[in-house]
């Protein structure tokens, strides 16, 4: 179904891969809430056997999530886990893949408790200069894996030098959309070969999800990876598919105001006298920002900074005293959220390699949703008036 590339961004969230009903006319996509299916005869079926493999709701959310990236294939999973477990195990023993110093603890974890011991190296390297990268390849790399930008530093990777160079030596290159979203930016265009999104993220927006999705290009690809879906069955259910297609409808509406949430949060804290550092793609100070210029259309809702001066117990008495922003992990709902990465979200990574990549004690990484801006800056006061 091509249709959809001529339409743009809000059109296709809220019509790609989105059919009536063909028996009652409904306009939003049914919840197909069955585990299998009636066949006329053994093998044959229309095109749904085992809900494992195929179920129409998620074919739905799969052909839109596809035409947001400008993609030809989607696959959904259980969570954003499932889909970066999907990839790796694509590899074999002995294979190689390059990634960032700055990840998400649970990849991290992922990738070194899971798949190190079963005999796939990674290297984990500064991916903000991409010429750090060629140093790295050899014989056995297959993969480079990059966020762009990173969590929780914000780090910006330029994913067109990364596929010139995944490119020259027949690499996959995959690239972590979370923390931009289709809106801001749309990897396969840039040369990525596959696109990852935690869908639980701003894809759904509102924080009742858990959801992964890969988006590709490549027939042969996709046929690998369609086989790991249905026989490790990281699948989602048909509610939960119904609930995504229902938030990436206001995507766009909602991505706007967390852009413009999050450029207020991150000027207020530049020139807040007990704030340290600001890392935000959209600061003309921030390393990289050229390139996020160049292939993000906007800069996003996530902010993260550091205190000045303070003690861990000084900043967890921070963390903990806001009245708007609830402290918790994840990110992308319509709601402003506080995190503390060290502790939380990137306690996997050994403190050691944590700081290396700047998760200090004294960071904290800031989820701007979508409320009144007014309302989110008072907090922010209110909280620094507490910490002496």
């Amino acid at each position: 179904m091509n249709y959809h590339t001529e339409w743009g961004f809000a059109t296709k969230a809220i019509h790609a891969g989105v059919e009536p009903d063909p028996t009652t006319g409904a306009i939003m996509t049914p919840v197909y809430q069955t585990s299998t299916y009636v066949q006329e005869y053994p093998g044959k079926h229309k095109g749904y056997a085992y809900a494992r493999g195929k179920n129409p709701t998620r074919d739905a959310l799969q052909k839109n999530i596809a035409a947001l990236e400008n993609g030809k294939y989607c696959l959904c999973f259980s969570s954003g886990m499932g889909a970066i477990d999907a990839v790796i195990k694509l590899l074999k023993n002995g294979d190689e893949v390059i990634t960032g110093n700055d990840l998400y603890g649970g990849t991290y974890r992922m990738f070194t408790k899971i798949f190190e011991p079963l005999g796939i190296k990674f290297h984990f390297i500064d991916l903000s200069n991409s010429s750090n990268i060629e140093q790295y390849i050899n014989k056995n790399t297959k993969l480079i894996w990059i966020e762009t930008p990173t969590n929780p530093t914000m780090q910006i990777i330029d994913i067109t030098e990364c596929s010139q160079i995944a490119k020259k030596h027949h690499l996959l290159l995959a690239v972590d959309n979370t923390f931009a979203s289709p809106y801001l930016q749309n990897p396969l265009n840039l040369g990525a070969d596959i696109v990852m999104h935690s869908v639980t993220k701003y894809l759904g927006g509102h924080s009742d999800v858990v959801m992964g999705a890969l988006v590709m290009n490549d027939d042969i690809l996709y046929e690998r990876l369609a086989f790991i879906h249905n026989s490790c069955g990281a699948t989602p259910g048909p509610m939960d598919s119904f609930l995504v297609l229902r938030g990436i409808k206001t995507l766009h509406l909602r991505m706007e105001r967390h852009c413009y949430n999050g450029k207020k949060i991150a000027e207020f804290l530049s020139q807040h006298p007990k704030v340290e550092k600001v890392y935000w793609p959209g600061l003309p100070t921030h390393p990289n920002h050229s390139i996020a210029k160049k292939q993000m259309k906007d800069f996003g809702g996530m902010v993260s900074f550091t205190l000045k001066n303070a003690s861990l117990e000084k900043t967890f008495a921070f963390a903990s005293s806001f009245k708007v922003f609830s402290l918790a992990e994840s990110l992308g709902g319509v709601e402003s959220l506080i995190n503390h990465p060290a502790t939380m979200t990137h306690a996997s990574i050994p403190k050691e390699e944590r700081e290396k990549a700047g998760v200090t004690d004294n960071l904290l990484r800031l989820s701007v949703g979508i409320e009144d801006i007014n309302d989110l800056i008072k907090d922010l006061e209110q909280a620094f008036d507490k910490v002496n």
